[in-house]
Parts: C-alpha cells; structure tokens; sequence
C-alpha cells in the first residue's frame, strides 16, 4: 500500500473484533500480511484456529488473561501483558513484515487503564507510511478518533445476551 490508514471499529455492539478479523481474511486473500495483537484476551476464541489455516499471512498473538479485567481491578500481569502487547505491536509496525497490524481491544485496555492513550499515540502517529492500522474496542479515546481515517462504531439494538444467553463455542469465541 501507498498510504496506510488508521482504522477504528467501537461501540457498544458486537462485531468490532469480527470486522477485524474479516478485514485480515480479505487481505491476507490477496497477498497482503497481517498482524493482530489481542489486548485482554487470553483464551483460546475461534479466530485464533482460522488464523493458524492462514499464518503464512496472518499472525495472531493473544496477550492476556483468560479472565474478564474489571475497572480498577486489573492485576499486576494484566499491566504485564498489555505492556507486553504494546511491545509486539510496535515490533510489528517496525518489522516492515507486515502490511496491518490491528490492535484488538486496544480501547477497552485504556478505559480499564492497564495503557495509557499516551503509550498508543506513538503507534499511530508513528507507523511506517504504507501500514494500515487498525483499533478496536468499545470506548475509542477522542484523540485515537481525532487521527483516524476510517470510525465504524457498532451499536447494539438488541443482543441475547440479555435474554441469558452464554457465549456459544463457534459464536462468540
């Protein structure tokens, strides 16, 4: 690519993280190499099998617990691990490896305070010209949405969860 773009999915519906990983599958169909560091995710969802069937292509790093991080509640390997995620995702920007890197949950790790908005802005204002970069996770920082080219928020009308239905194997992860 020419010129990489700064792409954010959020909001409260669901979706943001599946329109990453359809984004990935798409490029990866065409050639292109992806890279995807997963924030506050440590179990072992669905998507993580596809993209072994792609990883020539596409690369996948969970960095996380297989724990639900609750504001102001973090533990001290939650701080590691995102720490650890910021890491791989500026090791992949600067690689030249890779043509997008998508930092998944990256919004929800700031609003739950275990990143700082000021330890992502140097990924966005920084990255190599023809990498495209995307964001996703409820709760977008203003100033991660004053610097994207691309804001798709999902919202929720109606979700069955709240109807009590679990996550399903295949569905939700």
């Amino acid at each position: 690519m020419d010129k990489g773009l700064v792409q954010i999915y959020t909001g409260d519906g669901k979706g943001k993280t599946t329109a990453a990983f359809g984004l990935a599958m798409r490029a990866a169909g065409r050639g292109l190499s992806v890279f995807m560091v997963q924030f506050l995710k440590g179990r072992n969802y669905g998507e993580l099998e596809s993209a072994k069937l792609l990883s020539d292509r596409f690369k996948v790093v969970p960095s996380g617990l297989d724990t639900f991080v609750k504001k102001g509640e973090a533990s001290e390997e939650d701080f590691r691990l995102a720490r650890r995620g910021l890491e791989l995702a500026r090791d992949a920007l600067d690689s030249g490896e890779y043509d997008i890197v998508i930092l998944d949950e990256v919004n929800v790790a700031v609003e739950l305070g275990v990143l700082k908005t000021e330890d992502v802005l140097p990924l966005i204002d920084n990255r190599p010209v023809g990498v495209e970069l995307v964001l996703t996770g409820r709760y977008a920082p203003p100033q991660f949405c004053e610097k994207a080219d691309l804001i798709t928020e999902m919202k929720n009308i109606r979700h069955c969860h709240d109807a009590g239905v679990g996550m399903r194997e295949g569905i939700e992860y």
